[in-house]
């Protein structure tokens, strides 16, 4: 393996992947399935007829195929700072903020990513990673999750010193690169010893499933790898047909032929055979319920504009579903309705500068323009410019509470704190020792710079917004 962090990022994934998908057969069974229902929606827009007439690896891009994201729950300070470091090797950074404490989970959240369009071409992995709130936690909680996780290394000593030779020399050799792989997987195995007793785990549990999901074992275990799919709806029934413990609904905006944002959807949590410690020190049978399988369709980064009216219109869908107790099927119907306040055409969302989208000159441009400014409107009509959507690349901490709840039964006593919590970005930066990235900077930039080279061709002075 030669050394760069997209070669190594892309490593790392396909082992995490193969990993994950011996410890839960359901999620190779899912890959297998996403490719079925890409291959049937490949063909069926082409009017082919038949699922096996085109390879959906020799259409979509490359990066479709490998396309993964992961989420783990981290306890500690230390445990973030770490992590932080490691995915800075891949070459993922954190970007975005999420509060949980609005879907009633004691974590907030960043996404460690590539950020550069160049590095989501080459292997677009990303980890959304969590981490939990002590100051959400009752007295006696916190007192037990602090004392558990404190017991605990979920890095091993040579991936530390493996992480440490990165940063001092700047690169990993091949065989370097090799045994980081290995040992960075031991950080997200899945252990079925806890490192609590019975009793612990229950008191952990009673106050919200998630504590003791991230306090109770050994690793920040991989709790879900997500394959990329171009219809997520079919792969809904898909997984429905074949039996699958499907979600009831998919998450985030309803179909759209411009679609935005994120769609998901997942197989339920399976409940698992886990060994507690008892008294005595010997192993007692338990269960835990924790990992499952997701799918996701990503649509268009929205611009802030965009993303006011996309949380506008979920506050009244939100608003309306509780009023009238709407089921799953009525929340699609009110959901679709609200959503046709979104206008659903490329150009509609480029002029109302609801989307981010790249430029590139076309042929045309080649006919020279004779003036030192043009207006971009002008550029788009004489066909001299031409656009395409920006993908967004991030999370939804909405869309992820809902793919939460549904794994989680009865909600807690200690919920009323956590959903009347503020937001604390600055306490997660401090405990990550480095600043997240806004998301939405980052999209803005990519179009601007996109808008800089086609100046620069044309030959222009300033192409006028």
């Amino acid at each position: 393996m030669d050394w760069s962090q997209d070669t190594l990022r892309a490593g790392f994934c396909r082992a995490l992947s193969d990993m994950y998908k011996s410890e839960v057969p359901l999620y190779g069974d899912l890959v297998d399935l996403v490719w079925k229902a890409d291959a049937e929606a490949i063909n069926k827009s082409r009017e082919l007829g038949g699922a096996d007439t085109i390879d959906p690896d020799e259409v979509l891009p490359s990066r479709h195929r490998v396309e993964r994201h992961g989420a783990i729950r981290l306890g500690t300070a230390q445990e973030l700072a770490t992590i932080r470091r490691m995915f800075a090797v891949m070459g993922m950074y954190p970007v975005g903020y999420y509060d949980l404490s609005v879907a009633g989970f004691p974590m907030h959240a960043t996404a460690f990513r590539p950020r550069t369009r160049e590095a989501l071409a080459r292997h677009p992995f990303r980890v959304f990673t969590t981490v939990l709130r002590m100051d959400l936690l009752t007295e006696r909680t916190r007192d037990l999750a602090q004392r558990a996780l404190k017991q605990r290394n979920i890095f091993t000593d040579r991936l530390v010193a493996l992480i440490n030779l990165a940063e001092v020399q700047g690169y990993l050799t091949p065989h370097e690169c090799k045994e980081f792989i290995t040992e960075g997987l031991e950080t997200f195995r899945w252990h079925s010893k806890a490192t609590v007793t019975l009793e612990e785990y229950k008191i952990l549990k009673e106050e919200h499933p998630l504590i003791a999901d991230i306090v109770s074992f050994p690793s920040c275990h991989i709790n879900h790898l997500t394959p990329r799919t171009i219809d997520i709806d079919l792969v809904q029934k898909m997984m429905q047909d074949n039996g699958m413990p499907a979600k009831e609904r998919i998450e985030g905006p309803p179909r759209r032929e411009c679609p935005i944002l994120l769609r998901q959807t997942s197989f339920k949590a399976l409940e698992e055979t886990v060994y507690f410690r008892d008294s005595n020190e010997t192993y007692v049978k338990g269960s835990h319920t924790a990992r499952f399988g997701e799918v996701e369709q990503r649509g268009y980064a929205l611009t802030r504009k965009g993303r006011k009216l996309y949380d506008d219109i979920l506050s009244q869908v939100n608003r309306e579903a509780a009023e009238t107790e709407a089921d799953s099927w009525r929340y699609e119907e009110i959901l679709k309705k609200h959503f046709e306040a979104f206008p659903d055409d490329l150009r509609e969302l480029q002029k109302q500068n609801l989307a981010y989208f790249c430029y590139r000159t076309t042929p045309k441009s080649k006919e020279g323009l004779g003036s030192e400014k043009a207006s971009l409107s002008q550029l788009l009509e004489d066909e001299i410019l031409e656009f395409e959507p920006i993908t967004y690349e991030d999370f939804l901490p909405l869309s992820a509470g809902g793919i939460f709840n549904s794994n989680l039964g009865n909600t807690s006593q200690s919920k009323r704190l956590i959903m009347e919590a503020d937001a604390d970005l600055d306490g997660f930066q401090q405990m990550m020792g480095t600043p997240t990235v806004d998301e939405i900077s980052l999209y803005e930039q990519m179009q601007k710079d996109s808008l800089e080279n086609c100046r620069a061709e044309l030959g222009l002075k300033e192409i006028v917004e």
